[in-house]
């Protein structure tokens, strides 16, 4: 079993791949209340917005490719995750209160309480987050 553990990334012959550290940590965005705390505390870091369909497979690709991104030096951007079929309400007000039209998946940063970058789909994997930092 040796040389399968070996091929297949085994670890201490347990038959499973060592799991990868995550630097992210969602904040469920779930009350319209928390846009008004987004806005303040963007006035002093980068705030992060990710829209997510559950029932869309490119989005799930999307976030799961997104996640891989962060890395240590990513682990205190704020990161909001917005469900879009539960909240739908709040993902409306999103888009008004940052005038954004309305993508899926989505990712949006606030800065100074206003949206100073948005990506959507496939173009949210290829982004450089340390420049939010």
């Amino acid at each position: 079993m040796g040389i399968f553990n070996k091929m297949f990334g085994a670890k201490d012959g347990d038959g499973l791949k060592p799991e990868k550290k995550s630097y992210l940590n969602w904040i469920s965005l779930n009350s319209l209340e928390q846009l008004d705390e987004i806005k303040e505390q963007s006035k002093t870091a980068s705030i992060l917005i990710f829209k997510h369909s559950t029932r869309c497979g490119i989005s799930s690709m999307v976030i799961k490719r997104f996640e891989n991104l962060f890395t240590e030096e990513h682990q205190h951007l704020k990161m909001y995750y917005l469900d879009l079929l539960t909240y739908r309400n709040i993902s409306d007000e999103v888009g008004y209160a940052f005038q954004i039209m309305h993508q899926s998946p989505q990712l949006l940063v606030i800065k100074n309480g206003v949206a100073v970058f948005d990506a959507s789909h496939y173009d949210i994997t290829t982004i450089n987050l340390t420049r939010f930092i």
